[in-house]
């Protein structure tokens, strides 16, 4: 393995995935992409950027486009003029991105099916966080203590279903699955700091290897 590590990181709503991220970026040194990949695909797709927002992590779920382009949309030729649907555009545009990224130096990205995305990276390093039920639903409550205890069950249901349903439909495996993956943390065991510094210690593994 060479000097350069991409590592990418995918979350259970709830489970402090970016802020793990962030903890993880500053500790090696390296940038972390998450929202970031929005504004970038936006403008260069001359999308509106409030509604890629909108879209951003979301499959299109249309039966009639996946029959045409197959199992899932990437490494296809991108044609503006035809009527692909946004979240196609957006996936497309920012799995260019992605890739340019990862070329150019080490890096973090945060979910958008990045494992699949670099999959041919021979310095990739694949993460799935997650975490109990009870602490996840802690933590959202803690950003947003206007909501009740149901409504955030529902919530990291919701969010973790589009998450699914988003990587299931552009990479044609399973969301979380443990062979899609390198390591598996549950922050709530580890808690935040404690599996920033359990990513930090098997990235330096590999990269002394």
């Amino acid at each position: 393995m060479n000097d350069k590590i991409i590592i990418t990181i995918a979350r259970q709503f709830g489970s402090g995935g970016r802020e793990i991220g962030e903890k993880v970026a500053e500790k090696l040194g390296i940038k972390l992409y998450d929202k970031e990949l929005i504004k970038a695909a936006a403008a260069r797709g001359s999308l509106d950027e409030s509604v890629s927002e909108a879209a951003d992590e979301s499959s299109a779920n249309s039966l009639l486009y996946t029959l045409a382009m197959g199992s899932n949309v990437l490494g296809t030729t991108m044609h503006f003029g035809y009527k692909m649907p946004l979240n196609d555009k957006l996936f497309i545009l920012q799995s260019d991105i992605i890739k340019e990224a990862a070329k150019e130096e080490s890096c973090i990205i945060i979910g958008r099916c990045g494992d699949y995305v670099l999959r041919n990276e021979e310095n990739l390093f694949r993460i799935f966080i997650y975490g109990d039920l009870d602490h996840r639903q802690a933590r959202v409550a803690e950003r947003h203590p206007e909501l009740k205890s149901s409504q955030i069950v529902d919530i990291i249901n919701k969010t973790d279903k589009r998450r699914a349903s988003y990587y299931n439909f552009y990479t044609g495996n399973k969301w979380g699955k443990y062979d899609n993956y390198d390591i598996a943390i549950n922050s709530s065991t580890l808690g935040i700091d404690g599996s920033a510094d359990l990513i930090c210690a098997a990235v330096k593994s590999l990269m002394e290897k």
